[in-house]
């Protein structure tokens, strides 16, 4: 029941070995060729939600190597995995529905690519979806546009004053709030954002947030605009959008 109203505005080995001397006595790395990029969707649960992106990147890497994905590797001294996640999630936030692109120097089937990772993914990381992406697509991360949340509240609250807060701040033109020392304008950041009653009787939020880099919203300083203490609720990513 929503009591507001939103208001829309083959067996592989890494090419990434021991690096080889070329003619001039520097490191030459073997050559990587993208042949593959799959899209990954999967949910970050349980005690995962408080490891962070990098250490997360690092997972995924790991996962990768164990289940023996042939990965493109950039060039360089220092080679890195072709591992691209969307959009960094905050500590403690839980998600059904992240994404990460990684490259792949062999074209492989997607069921053999999900059977491998899922035998070597830790609790917390389920995949939802794997798909081909065209490889001359943008950068994943440049893509996101919004990101929606659901927020479970764990304090009893006034559920008729939490509406109208709702409804107040979706119809104010502006919300000066500071981050970081500098003072900005939070409510185009807001593209939706309702009260809702969820399947044990409790209150909850769903809000739409802009993802796009230099504006993104932020869950927590929504929730303080409404008077609502961040550490009596929990965070849920439920779905990226990305631009069409």
């Amino acid at each position: 029941m929503i009591y507001s109203i939103g208001l829309p505005n083959k067996r592989i080995k890494h090419t990434d070995g021991p690096a080889r001397k070329s003619s001039a006595g520097s490191k030459e790395w073997p050559r990587n060729h993208n042949h593959m990029r799959a899209r990954i969707t999967f949910t970050k649960q349980g005690a995962l939600r408080y490891t962070g992106h990098l250490d997360l990147h690092r997972l995924w890497e790991r996962a990768m190597r164990r289940a023996e994905l042939p990965i493109t590797y950039s060039q360089g001294f220092h080679p890195q995995p072709k591992i691209s996640l969307a959009a960094a999630l905050p500590l403690g936030f839980s998600s059904c529905g992240e994404v990460l692109d990684v490259r792949l120097n062999e074209e492989i089937p997607i069921e053999d690519i999900s059977k491998r990772l899922k035998d070597n993914l830790p609790s917390g990381i389920q995949i939802i979806h794997i798909e081909s992406v065209d490889e001359g697509m943008p950068a994943l991360q440049t893509q996101v546009v919004s990101a929606e949340y659901e927020i479970h509240l764990t304090e009893p609250i006034d559920g008729a004053e939490l509406a109208r807060k709702v409804e107040a701040l979706m119809l104010s033109e502006s919300l000066t709030r500071e981050r970081r020392g500098k003072v900005y304008d939070m409510r185009p950041l807001v593209e939706m954002l309702n009260v809702v009653s969820e399947a044990n009787g409790e209150l909850g939020l769903k809000m739409t947030l802009a993802a796009r880099e230099g504006a993104t919203g932020r869950p927590e300083e929504v929730l303080n605009a409404l008077d609502i203490a961040p550490e009596y609720t929990r965070v849920e990513r439920t779905r990226l959008i990305f631009q069409k």
